[in-house]
């Protein structure tokens, strides 16, 4: 089934699949010196933004990076992605996500997630976000979501999103997402890569070989890098619409979500804009009605 991947996951950190550190100063300079490394292909790629991506396969999961450059302050940047309403505002965005809410003071987001299409909560799959702010300073922030349990036998689902400001007064940013599958996870995954998922890929383009032109990869990684890219585009939109009345900011979000989606619509085109605008609308509406236990944060 393909909704059981979209859901934010294990963490891998680095251009070499090295590990999060939250000490301030050390990550920081290895995030700066992924902007140094990655200057070129900020510069000049496929993506028509400062955007570098990356992604992973293994045989315990995928992951997927990007690397990009945002034109928002990083004050303005950390403030806002330090606060946990904030993510499922974020979250919600994204065509999987049926619900998101904070519980426990914050340090939990009660998640669900489900079809691409309409769904009621209690068909779709319940994931429980530990959150933490991991690092905040006046140079550096990392912000951390992590869950043990996914559906269809995935595990291990973690997050992380990490910044630093650049002299020209935009941020540098980086998102980290992946999953672990176990042997459920795998036969649901196959029988989707064979059936509704055969057509679809992603955004990295594997060279040619022997009577074979380059082609856009398919398969786990294309999946890690829509849903990578997905949430690139979610945390994009939500930072565009601050400067938006508050009554308009959700539209915004919506509108300008979707159309960064037709921007790749050859990995990332799933539904018309109308349909998608009127499930998200009642989704949003639905998320804002408090649940037993779970406090209204923001």
């Amino acid at each position: 089934m393909p909704w059981i991947v979209p859901v934010f996951a294990a963490v891998v950190l680095g251009l070499n699949a090295g590990s999060v550190h939250a000490n301030d100063p050390a990550a920081a300079s290895i995030l700066r010196a992924n902007h140094a490394e990655l200057l070129g292909e900020l510069t000049s790629n496929q993506f028509g933004k400062p955007l570098a991506m990356r992604s992973k396969e293994s045989s315990e999961g995928v992951a997927g990076d990007i690397y990009a450059v945002m034109d928002h302050p990083f004050a303005t940047t950390a403030a806002a992605l330090s606060r946990p309403g904030n993510w499922c505002e974020i979250l919600i965005l994204h065509i999987n996500t049926k619900y998101c809410r904070p519980a426990a003071g914050g340090s939990i987001l009660n998640v669900s997630v489900g079809k691409k299409t309409e769904q009621a909560l209690d068909q779709a799959y319940a994931v429980a976000f530990s959150y933490r702010v991991a690092a905040q300073s006046e140079t550096y922030l990392q912000v951390r979501l992590e869950a043990e349990k996914g559906p269809m036998g995935t595990r291990d689902y973690r997050i992380a999103f990490e910044a630093i400001p650049m002299d020209d007064g935009r941020t540098f940013i980086h998102l980290a997402y992946a999953y672990g599958v176990g042997a459920m996870g795998q036969l649901a995954m196959q029988a989707y890569l064979g059936t509704a998922g055969s057509d679809k890929v992603g955004f990295t383009i594997a060279p040619a070989t022997r009577g074979r032109s380059p082609q856009h990869i398919g398969g786990m990684r294309g999946v890690v890098e829509r849903n990578t890219m997905r949430y690139y585009l979610a945390v994009e939109s939500f930072l565009g619409a601050m400067a938006t009345p508050p009554q308009a900011q959700l539209e915004k979000r919506l509108q300008d979500w979707f159309a960064g989606t037709e921007r790749y619509a050859r990995q990332l085109h799933e539904m018309e804009r109308g349909e998608y605008l009127a499930m998200k609308r009642r989704e949003h509406q639905r998320q804002q009605q408090a649940a037993p236990g779970m406090a209204a944060l923001r």
